[in-house]
């Protein structure tokens, strides 16, 4: 059983800007502890790379890598999260 309550959530990461891509995979590596499942989507005749991370993380875990995937040059991130109760 964990210690901290966590949360399911899913992250949305939509990649415009692929010089961001090592930086992106290095972010998802120091959260990789929480991450459940990961897909990549290349939608080559938009020219962006679509990827989903799902995690089961403590709430500000999740708000903290959000954030920072956000804040690299042309990628965009959201996530939500299931309604299941926290884990104790």
């Amino acid at each position: 059983m964990k210690t901290d309550a966590t949360r399911v959530a899913l992250l949305g990461i939509i990649v415009e800007n692929p010089d961001s891509v090592e930086k992106l995979n290095g972010l998802l590596h120091q959260y990789s502890r929480y991450i459940i499942g990961r897909m990549g989507l290349p939608y080559r005749e938009r020219q962006v790379n679509i990827i989903s991370v799902v995690l089961d993380a403590p709430a500000d875990a999740v708000s903290a890598l959000s954030g920072k995937i956000g804040m690299l040059p042309g990628v965009t991130a959201k996530a939500v999260y299931s309604k299941l109760p926290d884990e104790k």
